[in-house]
């Protein structure tokens, strides 16, 4: 009888190490962004797998200040990054390569979006697309330029956004490439912004200042994100989203493969989960981010909020991350010099 409880119990503890296994632990970003990443993936692959995943709630700089004090001993095996920490992370080795091979969806990417997976930069499985929203009450043709802003007929009802706001960033830095500046140069955007003002436009810190200019009356355009379009009109406002002629700067959400993790293969199905246009449609319909799977179908409603298709996504463009790191704390104090004059 012993024996046999032993046996039992030998077989137990066997039985419980998969179970064990069959979890992953992921970053989300919090509020309606990790209510669709549970509706759209997390739900799904769970079902799927029988897997489950624990969610721990982080931004991506905090999620990349706990990948590298976990360097040794990681906990995450799936992160999220929006702010292009993935290139540190793979030069640094806290990231896994992927084989393309592995993905069932990869092949139905855009190229931008797995370019470097087999240098440790995960794919980008959501774009945040920066581009005009606009009144469409008080304006009865979209602005199809960014040097539209410039003109002094927009810029009596243009707000823009501080560039402490990385959509507010992107903004400028496009605003800036129009007038003829580059990432080593910015001060022909400053200027830009500066002739903006004195015509009547004005700057606002955060998202809800942007509702509150719009609501408010006298607001024609703002240079933002196109999920914030969808955010006003739900509020009531005749917000549209149109992409800017010269280029549409993007903001990569990608997911990245954690290294030195055993569950690897688990974590590569969730990523590739969150690739498929099942999940991208889910996500631009629940959020308005724009798929980077080339299979995606979307309702004309959705497809009109968001960079879609081979001609959406054609234009899209992405500042160098490293380089806005290294000098976004000097362009903000530049910056401010500007709009305080």
């Amino acid at each position: 009888m012993k024996l046999v409880t032993a046996m039992l119990a030998g077989a137990s503890v066997l039985t419980a190490v998969p179970a064990l296994a069959a979890e992953i632990t992921i970053n989300s970003f919090g509020g309606a962004y990790e209510d669709a990443h549970r509706k759209c993936v997390i739900e799904p692959f769970t079902a799927e797998t029988g897997a489950d995943v624990k969610i721990v709630t982080a931004y991506s700089a905090d999620a990349f200040a706990q990948l590298r004090a976990q360097k040794d001993a990681p906990q995450y095996d799936v992160i999220h990054f929006s702010g292009g920490q993935e290139i540190v992370g793979a030069k640094e080795g806290l990231l896994a390569p992927i084989d393309a091979a592995k993905l069932s969806n990869a092949a139905d990417l855009y190229p931008f979006a797995g370019a470097k997976m087999a240098e440790g930069e995960g794919p980008a499985y959501q774009i945040a697309a920066i581009g005009l929203l606009y009144n469409s009450d008080e304006l009865s043709e979209a602005p199809s330029n960014w040097a539209d802003l410039m003109e002094p007929e927009l810029a009596e009802g243009l707000v823009l956004t501080d560039i402490s706001n990385t959509y507010g960033l992107f903004g400028f830095l496009m605003l800036n490439q129009v007038a003829g500046g580059d990432l080593d140069n910015i001060q022909p955007g400053l200027d830009a912004v500066q002739a903006m003002l004195e015509n009547g436009a004005f700057v606002v810190s955060k998202s809800p200042e942007i509702q509150q200019a719009f609501a408010q009356g006298g607001t024609f355009v703002a240079p933002y994100a196109s999920d914030y379009a969808y955010t006003l009109r739900k509020a009531g406002l005749p917000i549209k989203f149109q992409q800017g002629a010269e280029g549409t700067p993007a903001s990569y959400i990608t997911a990245n493969l954690v290294a030195g993790r055993d569950n690897q293969d688990l974590a590569l199905k969730f990523i590739d989960t969150e690739l498929s246009p099942e999940a991208q449609a889910c996500f631009a319909e629940a959020l308005r981010y724009t798929p980077t799977n080339s299979q995606t179908e979307l309702p004309d409603e959705v497809a009109a909020d968001v960079a879609y298709g081979e001609e959406g996504v054609a234009s899209l463009l992405r500042f160098d991350p490293e380089t806005i790191e290294a000098n976004r704390a000097d362009w903000v104090v530049e910056w401010n010099k500007a709009i305080a004059q």
